[in-house]
């Protein structure tokens, strides 16, 4: 082949069918997670921040723009009974709804659905509708306001512009640039997938159960499928799925019926014709479509003649309008099963009573009968959604209340506590949902107080690893995604986290126990106090530095005070077993083994933890020379040194007079003998030897372990422990 040729046949090559790193080594450890985002990739430049940004916006004209688009119906997407609404509340909802509360991933607070999978997901279609009705806005208003908090305040006025009245508001929600690509969304190769591939057991062995950390029912959904599971139109299966999907996402029954009511009391669904007349998703359309997808060749292709989910219908006779006709409607008649022009099952009334009969969408089309989809008849076929739904039925305030405060929760909760929300709508309610904490009372502790504390600290007879293990254990709780967990509010001392397996391992309520009595004589002195959670924090600090000094190195480990305490009953029990760590590679720490090596599960934790590479790679070898493993078995502590923090670790670890070898065919850990004479030196895990496994990796350590390496090695290890302690400080941004 000449060059020439070559050089053809490489430029008929898209972009995506070069072959990555991933395509030859598809089990190679892959770091992109902790590059994402880099601060050079926005638009806006590195000292942009968009919390600040958004003081200079007039909430009030913002709002008076959103309320004149609801009813300003344009050509190209006209509005059904000439009101944005119920569009605007899908396109929220679909936003927040992706939100699972085992990860923390998903929901609204990024922006995401700009961005692919979510912007061409099924249940999404038509939605680049409605942020291409956005823009005007947007460009409008700039940097004040991110694409993120727009999508859901659209969402929050519409429900207003229709009579309701909604809990409030908060924005705060700062944009991304690019997917999410880190978000695991199932093992399906195929959008709305029914070969069951996230599940185990069965409807009929009464064990079927979705597999973690996945919250919706297939590949390309937000919640169900609203034709029932797997399109079979079965109310009773459909609730099984509606009840295990809504958890994953937060909500109770209670809000599981609220919300379906709520919002299905505007707007409708749209299937007036069959799926082969449109074309591909944004991601997959061509140029001339400018981002926009599902391109329907039925007619005009929108209005009267829209194609999104299939079915085609509204809820109510009244769909522009907050009133109670959702549950009169579907208590009123009896149902029976149809087929919508699409082809999609769909429930109508055998015949329907005066007065409940859809208004035309568009001027000139007939009324139509109210329609209900399967997960609907879900809400009055299974027996507990049935009561809720008769007492909502019976009170209308009840039901107001509860769609108000789950709405709520549906847009805000992976925001975090309420001290991250801003604006002018923010409500004076708190929710135990929130992980809120009290705020600092009284003067703070100064230089004075943290000198004479850690003093204290360090001749209570804890030893450096008690010290460091707790407050590892406290701090390293946070997860970015909703902004959950970490050392503020001192969790680690209440249920359920003061006996979860990692720490009753680790010996923390022991030191724990210590710590409150240091406190309480601190304390008693009736000078500035001192928080449980900031003398967590101060105890691991101060063992950091004796530990540095006792290895020839005078460092100072940053400290901020002010965390506070929060109590038993600000503290959602049910909800915080979600942040209970399974694996932490920077204690070498599993408490059980899957499919997923160990050495991954550490990527996604130091992710979580808001961690660079470096920060990483530093934190494990001086967490392993100090001791901080849960357990005493010995696993990555390449030291004769163990308690001073050096570059042991990653001297060790590359030297070549060890060779290693695994113990017993699973390969999770192994042991390192001198190639001379046979003797075990050291034992490790797969996260320890992933660090010179890796080549990415490897280049890191090969610097901690050089000539001048242990400085950098602090440094990082300093940085990436003072990030650890801080992540929930939200009351320092």
């Amino acid at each position: 082949m000449t060059d020439q040729s070559l050089s053809a046949e490489w430029g008929s090559l898209t972009s995506a069918e070069f072959q990555s790193n991933e395509k030859w080594w598809p089990n190679s450890l892959n770091l992109r997670i902790l590059h994402q985002n880099h601060p050079d990739s926005t638009p806006f430049g590195p000292e942009y921040d968009y919390r600040k940004a958004f003081t200079g916006l007039d909430v009030d004209a913002l709002t008076r723009d959103v309320d004149a688009l609801m009813t300003d119906s344009q050509d190209w997407w006209p509005a059904d009974w000439g009101h944005y609404g119920g569009f605007f509340i899908r396109m929220s909802w679909h936003a927040a709804g992706t939100y699972r509360v085992s990860d923390g991933r998903g929901g609204a607070g990024t922006g995401a659905q700009r961005y692919a999978p979510l912007n061409s997901w099924p249940d999404n279609g038509n939605l680049d509708k409605a942020r291409r009705l956005l823009l005007p806005i947007k460009q409008k208003y700039g940097k004040q306001i991110s694409w993120a908090d727009l999508f859901v305040f659209v969402g929050n006025r519409a429900l207003e512009t229709m009579g309701f009245t909604t809990a409030g508001f908060a924005f705060g929600r700062a944009d991304i640039w690019a997917p999410e690509d880190d978000i695991y969304w199932g093992p399906e190769n195929e959008w709305l997938s029914i070969h069951d591939e996230r599940y185990t057991g069965s409807f009929e062995d009464g064990n079927r159960t979705l597999d973690n950390p996945l919250a919706a029912v297939q590949m390309g959904l937000i919640y169900v499928n609203p034709e029932g599971p797997n399109g079979v139109p079965d109310a009773l299966k459909s609730a099984q799925d509606i009840r295990e999907t809504f958890s994953r996402m937060a909500m109770n029954d209670e809000e599981t019926v609220a919300l379906t009511v709520g919002g299905h009391t505007f707007g409708k669904m749209h299937g007036a014709v069959t799926p082969d007349h449109h074309g591909p998703e944004p991601e997959g359309a061509g140029l001339a479509e400018q981002g926009l997808g599902w391109a329907n060749k039925h007619e005009k292709g929108f209005g009267e003649y829209t194609l999104t989910s299939g079915l085609e219908g509204a809820w109510t006779p009244t769909p522009t309008q907050w009133d109670n006709k959702y549950l009169e409607t579907i208590f009123s008649h009896e149902w029976q099963l149809v087929e919508s022009p699409a082809g999609a099952k769909q429930w109508q009334p055998t015949e329907v009573k005066e007065g409940f009969m859809v208004p035309p969408v568009q001027p000139g089309a007939p009324e139509t009968p109210p329609t209900m989809s399967t997960a609907d008849m879900a809400m009055i076929t299974d027996p507990a959604y049935l009561e809720i739904s008769k007492r909502f039925y019976e009170n209308p305030d009840q039901l107001a209340d509860a769609f108000a405060k789950a709405w709520f929760k549906l847009l805000h909760r992976d925001m975090g506590p309420a001290i991250r929300y801003i604006g002018p709508q923010v409500p004076d309610e708190e929710y135990l949902w929130q992980d809120n904490v009290p705020a600092h009372e009284g003067p703070m502790i100064g230089d004075a107080e943290i000198a004479e504390l850690k003093s204290t600290i360090l001749d209570s007879g804890l030893t450096t690893a008690q010290l460091i293990k707790t407050a590892w254990a406290s701090a390293s709780t946070y997860r970015r995604t909703d902004y959950r967990g970490g050392a503020n509010g001192a969790r680690i001392r209440l249920s359920p986290m003061s006996e979860w397996d990692v720490n009753v391992q680790s010996g923390v309520n022991t030191v724990i126990g210590k710590l409150a009595q240091i406190q309480s004589d601190f304390n008693a002195k009736g000078g500035p106090q001192v928080s449980l959670a900031d003398l967590i924090v101060l105890g691991g600090n101060a063992a950091i530095e004796s530990a540095a000094k006792a290895a020839g190195h005078d460092i100072t480990v940053p400290f901020a005070p002010g965390r506070t305490d929060a109590t038993q009953e600000n503290t959602d029990v049910d909800s915080f077993q979600w942040l209970e760590p399974k694996w932490d590679g920077f204690r070498n720490y599993a408490q059980k083994f899957d499919n997923v090596p160990t050495e991954h599960h550490l990527i996604d934790k130091a992710f979580m933890l808001n961690l660079t590479a470096p920060q990483m790679t530093a934190l494990i070898g001086g967490l392993r020379v100090l001791g901080a493993n849960v357990g005493d078995e010995g696993y990555g502590e390449f030291t004769d040194r163990k308690g001073q923090l050096t570059n042991d670790f990653f001297v060790n670890l590359l030297d070549m007079r060890t060779k290693w070898a695994a113990v017993g065919e699973a390969e999770d850990v192994f042991e390192g003998r001198d190639r001379s004479t046979g003797d075990l030196k050291w034992k490790a895990t797969r996260v320890d030897l992933v660090f010179g496994a890796n080549s990415q990796l490897r280049a890191l350590v090969e610097e901690f372990a050089a000539a001048g390496g242990e400085e950098d090695m602090l440094r990082h290890f300093v940085d990436g422990w003072t990030v650890v302690m801080n992540n929930d400080r939200f009351d320092l941004d």
